[in-house]
């Protein structure tokens, strides 16, 4: 496997989830919240990140395979999805996507906010599955396997740093700092949803490769 093939899976994954721009809603949803209580609630978060991609990673193609559906119709579909969040990240707005504003709403209302909704959907949602159920099917051998559960675990981590630090991170970066990364990070992610949905159609409609 080339070895451009593990970069690609790990900016993925790293983009798609984008703790970077979780960090409004966290820093909102833990408004109050002791600095333990905080720490629990990344803690949560970027356990329930490492869960829900592993989980991707190891049960997505037995569950498409069950509902019939082709990794190849996935791939598109999910390009497709993948491309509407990174619009949304180009714009510099939350992404519908993920979470909407009725869910945020209910979520302040809950007194652990960590798994639902910052674990998924914020982090990990519709976006970040369809990556790690592709990249598995792209990266299909042990070795392959085993980075992107790397790559997941990776992932987490950084989640609990960047929200571990969130009030820091934002006094550095502000407002505008945060919405430039976050367009910087749409527009890669915008590639590879271009980059999976070609693939697919290719595969599906191969007169399109003439």
């Amino acid at each position: 496997m080339p070895s451009g093939e593990y970069l690609r899976a790990l900016v993925a994954l790293f983009v798609v989830v984008n703790p970077l721009g979780a960090l409004p809603a966290f820093l909102a949803l833990t408004l109050g919240d002791s600095e333990a209580q905080r720490r629990r609630t990344a803690r949560i978060a970027a356990l329930s990140v490492a869960t829900l991609l592993v989980v991707s990673i190891f049960a997505g193609r037995t569950v498409l395979a069950f509902m019939g559906i082709e990794v190849q119709h996935f791939k598109v579909g999910g390009g497709i999805m993948l491309l509407l969040i990174a619009t949304t990240m180009l714009n510099a707005q939350p992404s519908r996507a993920r979470e909407t504003p009725e869910e945020l709403g209910e979520a302040e209302e809950r007194d652990e906010v960590g798994a639902v909704p910052l674990g998924t959907p914020l982090l990990v949602g519709p976006g970040s599955i369809s990556t790690a159920i592709i990249q598995a099917d792209t990266l299909n051998s042990p070795q392959g396997r085993l980075w992107l559960v790397f790559v997941a675990l990776l992932v987490a981590l950084t989640t609990l740093l960047v929200l571990r630090a969130a009030d820091r991170i934002r006094r550095v970066l502000g407002h505008t700092g945060i919405n430039i990364a976050t367009r910087l990070e749409g527009l890669l992610l915008a590639a590879l949803a271009v980059r999976f949905i070609i693939e697919g159609l290719v595969v599906l409609m191969p007169g399109l490769a003439h």
